[in-house]
């Protein structure tokens, strides 16, 4: 007769099967289908601002490259000994490039809050947000 097999599983496994399947309670909301047009104009939305942030990356870039290509003398010209094309490049262009992400940032952001915005006005003015105030009940609002 053989010997009997034993079963060996990782302490972590024997702590994930200990668990069980709980559903998971963090996950958002499926949005309603009437929300997919809604979603589909942010989205058109938000592409053109994306468009419109990488041409304007792209000009920076190779704005700062046709500028040292049609004015090589900024190579020649020296500020305490560093050549002024490699200031731009260091000192000017990163603080351009960290105010492009900024500016690309808020207005995405902006462009939610216009789309929430409509959303809530297209659903009778009721906003399910806690944080924002409510009409009174005595008869103003």
């Amino acid at each position: 007769m053989s010997p009997r097999r034993e079963k060996l599983t990782s302490p972590q496994t024997r702590i994930a099967l200990a668990r069980g399947n709980r559903p998971v309670q963090h996950l958002q909301p499926v949005p309603e289908p009437v929300d997919t047009e809604a979603a589909r104009a942010l989205f058109r939305a938000q592409r053109r601002n994306a468009v419109r942030t990488v041409t304007l990356l792209g000009s920076v870039l190779f704005g700062l490259s046709g500028a040292f290509a049609l004015f090589p003398t900024l190579g020649d010209i020296r500020v305490a000994g560093v050549p002024v094309s490699w200031l731009l490049l260091t000192v000017a262009s990163y603080p351009s490039l960290f105010g492009l992400a900024l500016w690309h940032v808020w207005s995405a952001e902006r462009l939610e809050d216009r789309a929430e915005a409509v959303a809530r006005e297209g659903a009778g003015g009721r906003s399910t947000r806690s944080d924002e105030p409510t009409p009174r009940d005595d008869g103003t609002s």
